[in-house]
């Protein structure tokens, strides 16, 4: 029961520290809980959370994040004005890859975890910050600071787990962050979220685990 109180109370601190931004920054307070959310699963594991637990309270968070779609409940999870379904398509990924490699993978699922909360969600502040050379996808401006950014970041992430996995480094690293990078780019109502976590996740699973 401890382990449940952990995992709520690690939400809930999460939260807290984001309406603190809420009304200075929006933009600041999403990110802080798009990257706060990344380390929830490996803390989770760690707890041993079953796999059954993790798939409900997943479900249960999409549920609630559509219903905020919906009636707009709580702005500050998602920018409405912005027509992105990123949050949702967070979650619905998150339960993806929670029911696909929770305990056969654990690894994978981290990598795309970790790609998608730190590499996209620095990406996204690190372009707003700094001024740098921008293009339009979609009707959705990307940067090169944040472009370099995201890319960098997966490198790390994956680099590092990889290493953990296979005690080497291996080509497939940088095939793996370079795959992120460029979904990443395609964010079009927020599927880049949905998009990067579960290839990000795939592709480790099968060119690092199961090589």
């Amino acid at each position: 029961m401890l382990n449940y109180i952990l995992v709520i109370f690690y939400i809930f601190l999460i939260s807290i520290i984001a309406q603190r931004f809420s009304n200075e920054n929006k933009e600041i307070s999403r990110k802080i809980i798009h990257i706060g959310i990344g380390p929830l699963i490996p803390i989770a594991h760690y707890l041993k959370i079953d796999q059954n637990s993790a798939l409900l309270f997943t479900g249960i968070f999409s549920i609630l994040i559509l219903i905020n779609y919906i009636f707009r409940l709580i702005p500050i999870i998602e920018d409405v004005d912005r027509k992105s379904f990123g949050t949702l398509f967070y979650c619905l990924s998150l339960f993806i890859l929670i029911f696909l490699f929770w305990e056969k993978d654990p690894n994978s699922l981290i990598a795309g975890l970790f790609i998608m909360t730190f590499g996209d969600g620095l990406a996204g502040l690190i372009g707003k910050v700094f001024d740098s050379k921008s293009w339009i996808i979609f009707k959705q401006k990307k940067s090169l600071y944040g472009t370099l950014t995201m890319f960098l970041s997966s490198l790390i992430v994956v680099c590092t787990l990889g290493y953990i996995q296979i005690n080497t480094f291996d080509i497939s690293f940088l095939a793996i962050a370079s795959l992120a990078t460029l979904l990443e780019q395609l964010s079009t109502l927020g599927i880049d979220n949905f998009l990067v976590p579960i290839s990000s996740s795939i592709c480790f699973n099968i060119l690092v685990t199961n090589q």
